[in-house]
């Protein structure tokens, strides 16, 4: 969830036990947004141009939506990380992809995971199963103040993106995927 100001604020937490998480939303009255959604992520880049500034374009597919998202470099503010995101609607993923291809740009990583969204108090809680384990993600301005609601200590978040816990699981697992998808 961005802020008016187009900052994504987010604490994220590895090796999660979702069922916990989600009696516990369910304790604090959180509403679920929906189901577990299956999503599709394609990062664009070209000639590494993005990647190595610490931004990032990223092609999502999830439910027969499809979005696109610009991400800027980013900072970390206490536990939580901020970065610039801008994000729209695409009617198709397939054009944008064709789009982007005649600019130049070719997906460079590909992750995957099933997402399950909440609700509380204008914070929006991401339940992530993905290839590698599975994750909590809260986002917005009172991220940290909900995780610690729900039991997390915002000193131990993990401070990754999925592109680098990928990354960092691929020295210690060669013979995994080259993408973080399931099998």
């Amino acid at each position: 969830m961005r802020s008016k100001d187009n900052l994504e604020r987010e604490i994220k937490f590895p090796r999660v036990e979702l069922d916990k998480l989600r009696e516990r939303l369910i304790e604090l009255e959180a509403e679920r947004v929906g189901p577990s959604a299956f999503e599709d992520n394609w990062i664009l880049d070209r000639e590494q141009e993005l990647i190595s500034s610490g931004r990032i374009l990223r092609l999502r597919t999830d439910g027969g939506r499809a979005r696109l998202t610009f991400k800027g470099p980013m900072r970390i503010e206490g536990n939580v990380k901020v970065r610039e995101e801008r994000e729209i609607e695409v009617q198709s993923a397939e054009e944008a992809m064709a789009l982007f291809g005649n600019l130049g740009f070719a997906v460079v990583r590909r992750y995957q995971k099933m997402r399950e969204e909440w609700q509380l108090g204008g914070v929006t809680i991401a339940l992530d199963h993905t290839p590698i384990g599975d994750f909590a993600e809260f986002e917005g301005d009172g991220a940290e103040t909900v995780a610690k609601r729900c039991g997390f200590d915002p000193g131990k978040a993990e401070r990754r993106s999925y592109l680098r816990l990928y990354e960092d699981y691929l020295k210690q697992h060669p013979d995994a995927p080259p993408e973080m998808v399931f099998r």
